[in-house]
């Protein structure tokens, strides 16, 4: 009996089809013949697309696999410039498959993707990612690449929009995706938009969007001016939806430059704690990172402090709201610290939240009056949100110290006008409306008691005076401080020198540096003098420091 013979398949490698289709194609202007050959027919049905496609895709690796340009398509088919616009569509499909990328706006020119190139060297086709299954950090770094390539031409409009809507219909269970169908926008142009806009806010950390940032999404220039004319007119779907607004200039809405709202970023974005810079204006301190440092006192201060440090102790301070709700007054207590630079007002609240358990709310004060207009009062309405949510979710509630608060809680503009001193107005307004309601404990700081305004000053219940240390306070800190010294040393720079305690701490620091790089010197208290000198900053009467 005869045996069978089993004739194999023949395998075509990937690399080899394309190099055959590249030689058989010179030429072919296209023709049937080509596209029936074994090589190229195995190469289409390898890369799952037409054979027509697979010559194109041969031809790319073959005059680029960077930089092909259409006339090289048509030259090498022995076609004309137009003829080689016939295979438009073959491109694009190309390009939706991931397998080519256009290389400019004109779309002329094309890549094959470093992905691509990296599987044919394995004899693999190259498969696009899944674009299920993703998170929210991936949905927007796909985005971002969507996005990209359509800014630098390597999309166009109407398959940028495709890959877009691809995306969110594969995620629909993303937070983000149920929040955009929730606005149920009838214009799918609409809700690509916004999705530009939101790209933009995650991926750039950019909040102020530019005609010329969009203009590329919109495949025909007709549909961009009617966009355009739109929004500057402020009839635009999206600002109607309270969606996007003006970004303001000077106190003047700016028609042709754009954001998204505070409550689209609420409703859309909640989930990537976006740090705006609008919400980098308060930070908590939690009583583990405050440090136990030393204070020095005047009798008189120290009796006040020791009484309001007692009164901010949980329980005490659950106690005495409480019984202040039951008499009809305010709960909450508010507290003004004033005096000169460096006697101790914010060391002194940051020694009190530690010794009391609590956390210090630190508001970034120059970060709240925010050069727009309209902005600083969300600022300050901000910080105190942030504050009642602490209250309520933390065991024991913080401080919220307004540090250096002269510039929040001076004396109101009267008969303001423009609009930096009616934002200052309105600053003050809301601040004054939150201490009303204040459930919590609030301690301001400044240097420049005097310009105090009457209505701040009604509502702070405790106002203690900071003032510079007496000679004996004083001559405690030079000891404590520099132990090296002699108390009679200690007296002397105490009666010589009326510095603060952060005066003495910078002489103190200045030594230490001194003594790390130099060694203890000879004459220990000349050095002293000679940095007390230099901090009074007395020119002409500086003594050298002895760095040698």
């Amino acid at each position: 009996m005869a045996k069978k013979t089993i004739v194999k398949k023949k395998s075509y490698d990937l690399l080899d089809s394309i190099e055959h289709t590249v030689a058989l194609s010179k030429n072919s202007k296209m023709c049937d013949e080509l596209l029936q050959n074994k090589y190229v027919v195995n190469l289409a049905q390898r890369m799952d697309v037409t054979p027509v496609q697979a010559v194109i895709f041969s031809l790319c690796m073959h005059y680029g696999p960077a930089n092909t340009l259409m006339s090289e398509l048509a030259e090498h088919l022995d076609v004309s410039k137009i003829s080689v616009l016939h295979f438009g569509d073959d491109i694009d499909s190309l390009v939706s498959h991931k397998l080519l990328r256009y290389r400019d706006s004109d779309q002329m020119s094309f890549d094959v993707p470093i992905p691509v190139i990296n599987e044919l060297k394995h004899n693999r086709v190259y498969t696009p990612p899944s674009l299920s299954g993703l998170d929210a950090n991936e949905l927007f770094s796909r985005l971002n690449i969507i996005f990209t390539d359509l800014k630098e031409g390597y999309l166009k409009a109407d398959r940028a929009v495709v890959d877009v809507r691809e995306l969110l219909d594969s995620n629909p269970d993303l937070q983000f995706v149920r929040n955009l169908k929730e606005l149920k926008l009838g214009d799918e142009m609409d809700v690509m938009l916004l999705v530009m806009f939101c790209h933009y806010c995650v991926n750039d950390d950019d909040n102020n969007i530019l005609f010329g940032d969009f203009d590329d999404l919109y495949a025909r220039p007709v549909q961009f001016v009617n966009v355009r004319n739109s929004l500057r007119m402020g009839t635009h779907p999206l600002q109607i939806n309270k969606l996007i607004e003006y970004v303001c200039e000077d106190g003047q809405a700016c028609t042709t430059r754009f954001r998204l709202t505070d409550w689209a970023k609420g409703k859309l974005l909640s989930e990537f704690n976006l740090s705006k810079a609008e919400e980098k204006v308060a930070g908590l301190i939690r009583p583990a990172d405050l440090v136990s440092k030393p204070l020095y006192y005047t009798e008189v201060l120290k009796r006040q402090v020791d009484e309001l440090t007692g009164f901010v102790g949980n329980e005490e301070f659950q106690q005495i709201s409480r019984r202040m709700k039951e008499k009809g007054f305010h709960s909450g207590l508010a507290c003004l610290f004033y005096g000169g630079p460096g006697t101790g007002k914010t060391e002194t609240v940051y020694q009190m939240a530690r010794k009391t358990g609590r956390g210090v709310l630190l508001v970034d004060v120059p970060q709240i009056k925010s050069k727009w207009v309209g902005d600083s009062e969300k600022n300050i309405q901000a910080v105190f949100t942030q504050y009642r949510n602490l209250v309520e979710r933390m065991p024991v509630a913080p401080i919220l110290l307004f540090n250096e608060a002269d510039a929040i809680i001076g004396s109101r503009k009267k008969g303001a006008e423009n609009a930096v001193d009616k934002m200052e107005n309105a600053i003050q307004n809301i601040i004054l409306q939150e201490m009303e309601n204040l459930e919590g404990i609030l301690i301001a700081t400044t240097n420049l008691e005097g310009n105090l305004d009457p209505a701040f000053e009604r509502r702070f219940l405790y106002k203690i005076k900071f003032e510079k240390p007496d000679t004996g306070v004083r001559q405690h800190i030079w000891h404590a401080m520099m132990p090296q010294l002699a108390l009679v040393e200690s007296a002397e720079l105490a009666a010589a020198y009326t510095f603060s305690g952060a005066q003495i701490e910078n002489v103190a620091r200045k030594v230490t540096v001194y003594e790390i790089l130099h060694g203890t010197p000879a004459d220990y208290l000349s050095l002293v003098h000679a940095y007390c000198a230099e901090e009074r900053l007395q020119p002409g009467n500086h003594r050298k420091c002895g760095f040698v």
